[in-house]
């Protein structure tokens, strides 16, 4: 337990943090899902909203350190990879 005044600022910033940090890395997941999601539907217009919305919260997961630069690289590359061969089977 923290027992001087800093440490339980800090104690209570780390929280508060850890809250957030959880609550915008699960907003990013779930952008994620809703992407394979409608890909998975083949259905082009909503899967390229799908992949905007998702590009978009990827991109500010990684600056802001929620997830690793490369990881958000790799998932965007993946899913844009999905994109296209269902765009060009269209």
């Amino acid at each position: 337990m923290a027992n001087s005044p800093q440490a339980r600022k800090r104690a209570r910033q780390n929280l508060n943090r850890r809250e957030r940090n959880m609550s915008q890395r699960s907003a990013m997941r779930t952008q994620v899902k809703a992407c394979q999601k409608s890909l998975a539907q083949n259905d082009a217009p909503a899967s390229a909203a799908a992949y905007r919305q998702a590009g978009s919260a990827l991109d500010q997961a990684a600056r802001k350190g929620l997830t690793h630069p490369n990881k958000a690289a790799r998932l965007k590359s993946r899913l844009n990879a999905r994109l296209r061969a269902l765009t060009t089977e269209s």
